[in-house]
């Protein structure tokens, strides 16, 4: 299905056939497909879709949706014991992961969270504990003011839309697209409102699938065996 999607983005010039019939020896210029072309249609879908999803998510909505994700994260995705975990500051109509950020803490893991640093570069992390004092980022963002810096194990990823390939649709600026392609090791755990799972995200060869999602209704395991029970 993958494969599917993928073609149904992409649209290529019809290759030009040799003389008599025959292509592969023919002295013309070689087929090259319009990747650049394809590169636009994928942008243009994205544009479109990230536009419907952050015009609807301030519906999505619900009270006890929080406490009802960090109880679905630790009872069928928990992490093992010393994962260093990067979350992120809730912001806007985000579901809201704080509770889950606490309750990890509270288990003794070391909390990370992002600084934005200037457009085309991954993100950055600092450790974060509950009570730490912030400090306002790009974007409206908020990180620690602390400056000690750490790597994380486990990523929890926000998002627009996602679906059931593990393809997520971000914000626009490539920072996670950047991130998660620099951590290829870090376990990507994508945090949402189940209303939020789209049939097909638009997505290109680069894209970087999550290891899982979770919802306040569940967790969406896109590789076998992601997550504990």
């Amino acid at each position: 299905m993958q494969c599917q999607r993928l073609c149904r983005l992409r649209t290529f010039p019809p290759r030009a056939a040799a003389p008599g019939g025959y292509n592969s020896c023919s002295t013309q210029a070689p087929f090259r497909p319009d990747f650049a072309k394809a590169r636009r249609v994928i942008a243009d879908a994205k544009m479109v879709m990230r536009a419907e999803m952050l015009r609807r998510r301030g519906g999505f909505a619900r009270a006890g949706a929080a406490a009802a994700l960090a109880d679905q994260v630790l009872t069928r995705c928990r992490p093992p014991p010393g994962t260093t975990i990067a979350g992120f500051w809730p912001m806007g109509d985000e579901i809201d992961i704080c509770p889950l950020l606490h309750a990890l803490h509270a288990l003794g893991h070391a909390l990370l969270l992002p600084v934005t640093p200037p457009r085309g570069q991954a993100l950055l992390f600092r450790r974060w504990a509950p009570g730490a004092a912030m400090e306002p980022g790009r974007f409206g963002t908020q990180h620690p003011a602390t400056a000690e810096a750490a790597t994380p194990d486990m990523l929890l990823v926000p998002l627009l839309a996602f679906d059931s390939h593990g393809y997520r649709l971000g914000y626009g600026g490539g920072y996670y697209d950047r991130t998660l392609a620099a951590l290829p090791h870090a376990f990507r755990l994508g945090v949402a409102y189940a209303a939020q799972q789209v049939p097909a995200v638009p997505a290109g060869p680069h894209d970087v699938t999550l290891h899982a999602i979770a919802t306040e209704s569940g967790v969406l395991r896109v590789v076998a065996g992601a997550g504990q029970d």
